[in-house]
């Protein structure tokens, strides 16, 4: 067979275009934007312009007679492709003026569908497949369920969420169904052969209802390519360049997928950064990045580190904790930007409530001083850190957003324990009652109605359930029923009604943990929250006086301008104008002017739970560095210097390892004072005139 190559046409007025290049893209990403053909690992460090580089990179390919359409360029949101390939199509002239149309663009997932589409049949489905979406998924193992004749009533079996996540996780990680149980779901490890069955089953359904769910898409495609030769072929030689974007967020499916796609070209180029690898409990995995090396000895490795975000103070500081963990690619982080002689600042504090007083107080200040509000963000480890926050930003009328989902008070377990609460301490609290009636099991809404009719008229429901006299309006609930009102009867004794600390434990103790762990995929995290509840409410005299307090939450209103007692501030302004309050998780990726990470204590950050693991804490400290690397200008780090348990014991509490590990002189250490009520005097006015709060040091 006689070889013939297609000669390309050398790019006109390359040299030209180059010096833009120059002049538009530092030394680093310039080496990155040209490399030569061949593997090539990118370790682009936090606020270095990763995305300018690839963008660039892509350009550079086109422009030397590469075809859109033989480039692959993977992302983590298809926005995120949109965005440089709409860049790329500006950067390229003469690029035929459809390139972002012509590559391959877009998450794994779209691509996969892209290829899908065409190849269905192979794999024995129709071209016309349909996709699940998570609720679909949620509706279809219920009836698998049901289907593998699994009698759901003799013991608690894990509901249709928590069977998702089992299913995906073994999936993307490529792990059997029972090492996922065993791992992340140990109580329903008894049940792992039922499990196994129920996910033969959907997957065999799937198949015949001519369906997919989202990570199916990955693992057909996958399955193309292991599978049919010939079909591998095409695609391993039409990709001669695949480009992947946060890398280190990839789980094993999809790098095995980077990997079949490159075996011929080998030009496979992937950029992450390992230092902010985080997502291990979604399945990404963070050996991907960071054995990419003896996967491809030929890669050649790229580094940026040229920080446009943060100031040089700030970088010192992350600088030397990521320097602490053992597995990693070197790096260090210069900044571009000037001093402005702003240290971040170490806040130690009394406790959960001074550190929430002063994360407020400290958050006014700098919106007077000119810092809208949304260019700050509070950050946490765990959703329940910011309860205490949540409160005194509302009575201080500062509006805010919860990025790392709703409300701490508006979760749906936090709602569930609270309306045990409401109906100890208000028994004719009709919307409480039918919340926890549906929590029984077996008990829908029909039979939650039927028996909120038959104790509504009685002058205190509560005794009466407790007495006995609603048993015939719940006929055939068993034994459930009967643990219910003896739960009733503990939550009304005269030495529990009044403390909600001891209710909440009751809670958990007596069915509403097996609840959890059964109902959702997170179980353990909203666990967590409960518990960190019942610490907070061992402070309030009365469960009377502490859902008082949680009402205050339910009544904010940012819209209009109200009045605020002891504050000169007015609540709500522009619609968009709010402080934003959020898990690292979720701030990865996103930056603001000043950022407050609160609860940076041992014991809260790095999270207990995820030290169990032998690689946990070296996650953590990624986890750490992400948290420091949001902030632009300003950085606080807080923590209470003492916690009151549920047995209101007053424990000691340590900085946070993270911390601790950081020279001190690289911190700014502040000494609050709580200022004091004149009575007699006015209060004196400062340099400036007004008679605002301020810090001392």
């Amino acid at each position: 067979m006689k070889r013939y190559v297609i000669k390309r046409p050398a790019g006109a007025g390359l040299p030209d275009k180059l010096a833009r290049f120059r002049e538009e893209l530092n030394e680093e990403q310039f080496a990155v934007a040209t490399a030569p053909a061949g593997p090539a690992l990118v370790i682009a460090g936090a606020g270095s312009g990763k995305t300018r580089a690839i963008t660039y990179r892509v350009a550079y390919l086109v422009e030397h007679g590469v075809s859109p359409a033989r480039i692959m360029l993977a992302t983590f949101t298809n926005r995120a492709a949109r965005e440089m390939l709409r860049r790329v199509e500006q950067l390229a002239a003469g690029g035929g003026g459809d390139v972002a149309r012509r590559v391959w663009g877009g998450t794994f997932h779209r691509i996969a569908n892209l290829i899908l589409r065409r190849h269905a049949a192979s794999i024995g489905y129709e071209q016309n497949y349909s996709i699940l979406d998570s609720e679909d998924v949620k509706d279809f193992l219920s009836v698998c369920v049901d289907e593998a004749g699994i009698d759901t009533k003799a013991r608690r079996f894990p509901k249709a969420e928590v069977l998702r996540d089992i299913i995906s996780f073994a999936t993307n990680t490529d792990r059997p169904i029972a090492d996922v149980v065993a791992s992340r779901h140990p109580y329903f490890e008894p049940l792992s052969a039922q499990i196994t069955r129920v996910d033969r089953l959907y997957s065999e359904r799937k198949r015949e209802r001519n369906v997919m769910d989202y990570d199916d898409l990955l693992l057909n495609w996958k399955r193309l390519l292991m599978e049919k030769d010939e079909i591998a072929r095409i695609y391993q030689e039409q990709f001669e360049h695949v480009l992947v974007d946060e890398y280190q967020d990839t789980n094993k499916l999809q790098s095995e997928i980077v990997d079949l796609l490159a075996v011929h070209h080998k030009n496979v180029m992937v950029v992450g950064d390992d230092a902010q690898s985080i997502f291990a409990f979604r399945g990404a995995e963070w050996s991907n990045i960071y054995e990419f090396p003896q996967r491809y000895p030929q890669a050649r490795v790229y580094r940026l580190e040229i920080n446009y975000r943060s100031t040089p103070e700030i970088l010192a500081v992350a600088n030397v904790t990521i320097a602490s963990n053992r597995k990693q690619f070197p790096k260090e982080l210069r900044a571009a930007r000037p001093s402005f002689g702003l240290a971040p600042a170490l806040v130690p504090c009394r406790d959960a409530d001074q550190q929430a007083a002063f994360t407020a107080s400290r958050i006014l200040e700098l919106r007077d001083e000119g810092i809208a509000l949304k260019e700050m963000a509070v950050l946490y480890r765990s959703h329940y850190h910011s309860l205490e926050l949540q409160l005194e930003l509302t009575r201080r009328g500062i509006p805010y957003r919860i990025r790392s989902g709703v409300r701490f008070f508006e979760q749906a377990h936090i709602k569930d324990v609270v309306s045990y609460l409401r109906l100890t301490a208000n028994p004719r609290d009709e919307l409480a009652w039918k919340r926890v009636l549906r929590l029984i099991p077996n008990v829908g809404p029909a039979t939650a109605n039927r028996i909120w009719e038959r104790v509504s008229h009685s002058p205190d429901p509560l005794a009466l359930v407790v007495r006995g006299d609603a048993d015939a309006a719940a006929s055939k609930r068993g034994t459930s029923w009967t643990e219910f009102r003896s739960l009733l009867e503990e939550l009304s004794r005269d030495e529990t009604r009044h403390a909600p600390a001891r209710q909440i434990e009751l809670i958990l103790a007596r069915g509403y943990e097996a609840h959890l762990e059964s109902t959702y995929e997170n179980a353990e995290a909203r666990l967590e929250d409960l518990r960190q509840l019942a610490h907070y409410s061992a402070r309030y005299n009365s469960t009377d006086e502490f859902l008082a307090e949680l009402a205050l939450l339910s009544t904010e209103r940012y819209g209009a301008p109200q009045q605020v007692a002891g504050e000169d501030v007015v609540s709500g302004g522009e619609e968009d104008e709010l402080l934003t309050l959020t898990s690292v998780h979720q701030a990865k990726g996103l930056e603001w002017q000043a950022v407050f990470i609160i609860w940076a204590a041992d014991g809260k950050f790095p999270s207990p739970r995820s030290l169990r693991d032998a690689d946990g804490e070296e996650e953590e400290r990624r986890l750490w560095y992400v948290a420091l690397t949001r902030a632009r200008d300003q950085l606080y780090l807080t923590y209470p210097l003492m916690v009151t348990d549920h047995t209101r014991q007053t424990l000691l509490q340590r900085p946070s390892r993270f911390v601790t590990e950081v020279p001190p002189e690289l911190y700014e250490i502040w000494s609050l004072e709580e200022e004091t009520t004149a009575l007699l005097e006015p209060p004196a006015a400062d340099a400036e005139g007004g008679t605002g709060g301020g810090y001392v040091n």
